[in-house]
């Protein structure tokens, strides 16, 4: 198992125990020079979202993954944290709905643990 579906495995596990909801892995690799791996997840507040940004900051760093780029965390409805092979998608319910990431990138394989 590569590095950064190691790292995937740890966040989604990390995201769990703190109720992130629906939380999806998706494998791009193979159809897309964007990511290698989505994390996608919800959270039912925007304190909730802040805690699973933190929480998915440091499980990847600690996984070795190098944070690149960030966007949306002042919004409270939705973060994006680019690690080069590895994006992180936090939404609120809404915004979950309203992007549809699981539609968009239907293509992409699912992993289950």
């Amino acid at each position: 198992m590569n590095n950064e579906l190691n790292a995937v495995l740890e966040l989604q596990k990390a995201l769990d125990a703190k109720f992130a909801k629906d939380i999806v892995l998706m494998e791009l690799g193979s159809i897309s020079p964007i990511a290698d791996y989505f994390v996608i997840a919800t959270g039912g507040s925007a304190p909730q979202l802040a805690a699973l940004t933190q929480i998915a900051e440091e499980t990847l760093k600690n996984q070795g993954l190098t944070l690149i780029h960030t966007e949306g965390i002042r919004s409270g409805n939705w973060v994006l944290l680019d690690f080069g092979g590895v994006v992180v998608h936090l939404f609120d319910q809404e915004s979950r709905e309203y992007y549809n990431l699981e539609r968009i990138w239907a293509d992409a394989k699912i992993i289950t643990a």
